[in-house]
């Protein structure tokens, strides 16, 4: 697994002003762009609802988060898998596409978890169809329960030739190119369907696993046998709540608990990775926090521009 800032990586090397600096500018471009590896996860966002910090918060956590800047300034939760398959789509991708030069007619994919404020910001795809946007005629595929179709459909044109709707179902198998996407159970809203993501490509695997509590009994049956590389898991409550078993969001020991039944069934191999994120601001932990509350666990903690490659 290589790990890179994207917000900051390139940025030093551009520094370095030297000839020498070239060849490896060149090589954290090609890095950048996946080409040494089978599967690249790039993180937009790892932030709850209200963002870390949160703008309508004048809390010890925010104000310090404010201060010190770099990690500990969280988005709104959103990922991108080998440039062309978009988990989320919240309000932030506008600055999420400024921060990190990233090219959205490049998306082919829009995958939706649920439609909760901080994931879900379909009328922002009006700046997608015809008249608005030039340069390109490919549609986006929207995929998503029920209610994301219903509700992208209500804010959206129909005509538009650049948008297409395919309604998911829990644990039924779609290909999206190259990748195998399964939609799974979580445990997040009852009144909503919402949806983990299993993500097969070139021989590796990737969980998206938030916004979600401890995973309903029919999930964890599902993943039984299936090899995970890569998880990402919600960590929405940090060390507010102490229960192994947490519904609706994730706290510090539930992340703990679902890496150790992960191993226990062995979906996690000797080099596969977990990572804890979207975090409120309400739990009072900074980047360097849940480091080190992580780091006997050996699970990593995402921060917004990290790129994974898998």
């Amino acid at each position: 697994m290589l790990e890179i800032d994207s917000s900051y990586d390139m940025i030093q090397y551009i520094r370095l002003g030297s000839d020498s600096a070239s060849g490896l500018i060149l090589y954290i471009l090609l890095i950048k762009k996946g080409v040494f590896c089978d599967m690249k996860i790039h993180v937009l966002g790892t932030a709850a609802a209200e963002g870390f910090p949160s703008p309508h918060c004048k809390c010890t956590h925010c104000e310090k988060a404010r201060k010190l800047g770099g990690r500990n300034i969280r988005t709104r939760s959103s990922v991108i898998i080998d440039d062309t398959i978009k988990i989320d789509y919240p309000a932030d991708t506008l600055l999420h596409a400024f921060r990190d030069q990233i090219d959205l007619t490049v998306i082919e994919h829009l995958l939706f978890t649920h439609t909760h404020y901080d994931h879900f910001c379909p009328e922002d795809l009006h700046n997608r169809i015809e008249g608005y946007a030039h340069g390109f005629e490919h549609a986006l595929k929207i995929y998503g329960n029920d209610l994301v179709i219903h509700k992208t459909r209500q804010v959206l044109p129909a005509h538009s030739k650049r948008l297409s709707y395919h309604r998911l179902l829990p644990y039924h198998t779609i290909k999206l190119g190259e990748a195998s996407v399964t939609p799974l159970l979580a445990d997040h809203d009852r009144y909503e369907t919402c949806y983990l993501y299993y993500i097969e490509k070139n021989g590796k695997h990737m969980l998206h696993g938030h916004d979600t509590g401890w995973f309903p009994e029919e999930t964890w049956q599902w993943l039984q046998g299936k090899p995970i590389d890569l998880a990402l898991l919600d960590c929405t409550n940090g060390q507010l709540t102490t229960s192994k078993r947490e519904i609706n969001h994730m706290n510090v020991e539930t992340v703990r608990e679902v890496k150790r039944r992960l191993q226990e069934e062995s979906n996690l191999g000797e080099n596969s990775v977990v990572f804890a994120t979207h975090f409120s601001h309400n739990c009072g932990l900074l980047h360097d926090d849940l480091v080190q509350i992580f780091q006997p666990d050996g699970i990593q903690v995402a921060y917004d521009g990290m790129i994974v490659q898998l």
